[in-house]
């Protein structure tokens, strides 16, 4: 599909969907409902439902509205639905929201096609803002190919190894400061069967793109494979792309959780605080949940750097970030809205009332210099920042990519293809199937991509 034909089928299916959309919008006053967003004084603000999106809600009418006078009608939405329903109304450039979460995997295209409005003027303009403050990665995952700024982060990520310290003390194992794959694998033995019904690493195996494709596309980067060349020739039958899912997929079925072809970041969570594994291998985020102050593991979880093959790091790069519609008749406020959503005001705000541990973390430099954060962040902090600081969106593997992406192509295809693939690499892992014979199915599918895009520069 080319990126018209891509815009094209989003704008036939907004218009399709303009009247259930009006009473979806409508049941959401709940959220905050809709106002006029033409009189500078009222925002309409589009974001996904997750814990410290509500709590941005709830701190917004106190310590924004009340400081600028500029009111904010939220919609919250579940994942799947707010990208819908953002995509639906920024391709139309309907200017229903002046805001919206979006995500470093939207970024590059929509600003291609002319959906965000560009925000350097703004930050060269709000010096209170701090732009030099904002993680070079994250601000490099926020530009698109015309150097523009598009994004600023409302939280990041990176992914990383959490293991059991008390289990690998007990027999007798030490976690290397930059473990391998090969390390990780064996390790994984050893630790298998610790204790009762514990495994010895939980890997997501669940189907989706933003699932199993996530942590199983930086082992296929930092073992020499990628998605799509240079030219944008399709490489999953390649000899490495190979090597990383056949490792991939026997680690998960040797020594991985029970029932892996289900499991995904929530499953293999709750595995982890369980004390059912020993290790688990992903987002940066999860270590949040382990050191609560309710968790059984909490002070147990030692964290180690995304395991490496052939690659010096190969952790993923991964931000909700805020976005401005081209459309928006308020794009002044609109900025004063992000400005502050992003701010280091705004984390110092959560840390006060909330508690550090609750602040949207993973996007400035400053947050790794706070008293109270580091305090409340001891075990994973470092460890978390070092992972985002050594993303390289542009240059994840060893061989030129045609688009920016570590655990993802960016590119609009990508959410369908990735899915698709997701869905063999899962049956694998079932043992449905071969590793050969998914990923033969997965090249075929690739294939149709790069009849779009093969020989693009």
């Amino acid at each position: 599909m080319s990126m018209s034909k891509w815009r094209l089928s989003y704008a036939t299916r907004a218009l399709a969907a303009a009247a259930s959309a009006t009473v979806l919008l409508a049941g959401c006053a709940g959220a905050g409902g809709l106002g006029s967003a033409g009189d500078g004084t009222a925002l309409n603000v589009v974001m996904v439902n997750n814990p410290q999106m509500v709590e941005l809600q709830k701190l917004t009418a106190k310590h924004f509205t009340k400081k600028t006078g500029i009111k904010v009608n939220y919609t919250t939405l579940p994942e799947n639905e707010v990208r819908d329903k953002i995509s639906q109304d920024f391709s139309n450039q309907a200017g229903q929201y002046d805001v919206a979460t979006i995500s470093n995997y939207e970024v590059p295209f929509f600003a291609k096609n002319e959906w965000l409005q560009p925000l350097d003027d703004y930050v060269k303009k709000d010096k209170a803002f701090d732009q030099g403050d904002i993680l070079e990665p994250m601000r490099e995952s926020l530009s698109a190919d015309d150097g523009k700024l598009y994004g600023q982060p409302f939280y990041g990520e990176s992914s990383f190894l959490m293991y059991r310290k008390d289990v690998f003390a007990g027999k007798g194992l030490k976690m290397p400061a930059k473990p391998t794959w090969e390390q990780v694998a064996e390790l994984s033995a050893k630790a298998d069967g610790a204790q009762r019904g514990m495994k010895g690493i939980c890997l997501r195996g669940l189907p989706g793109w933003g699932e199993v494709i996530a942590p199983l596309t930086t082992v296929v980067n930092t073992m020499g494979g990628t998605w799509f060349d240079k030219d944008w020739k399709a490489r999953l039958d390649s000899p490495q792309f190979r090597k990383a899912t056949q490792f991939y997929v026997d680690l998960v079925r040797k020594h991985g959780e029970s029932g892996a072809a289900q499991a995904g970041f929530a499953e293999c969570l709750n595995s982890m605080t369980q004390g059912k594994t020993a290790m688990w291998y992903d987002a940066t985020s999860a270590a949040g949940s382990l050191e609560a102050p309710k968790s059984p593991v909490r002070g147990k979880i030692g964290y180690a750097p995304a395991p490496v093959d052939r690659t010096k790091s190969s952790g993923w790069l991964y931000t909700w970030a805020w976005g401005i519609q081209k459309a928006s008749r308020n794009p002044d406020a609109a900025w004063k809205f992000v400005s502050w959503a992003s701010s280091r005001e705004y984390e110092e705000l959560v840390g006060k009332h909330l508690g550090w541990a609750n602040a949207p973390a993973g996007k400035r430099a400053s947050t790794y210099e706070n008293p109270g954060y580091l305090k409340a962040a001891k075990s994973f902090a470092e460890v978390t920042r070092d992972a985002i600081e050594s993303a390289d969106p542009r240059h994840p593997g060893l061989q030129p990519r045609p688009t920016v992406g570590i655990q993802f192509v960016d590119i609009p295809e990508f959410s369908d293809l990735g899915t698709k693939v997701s869905q063999e690499i899962s049956a694998a892992i079932a043992g449905r199937k071969s590793v050969r014979d998914a990923l033969d199915k997965s090249q075929e599918l690739a294939e149709k991509v790069s009849e779009e895009y093969e020989g693009r520069s």
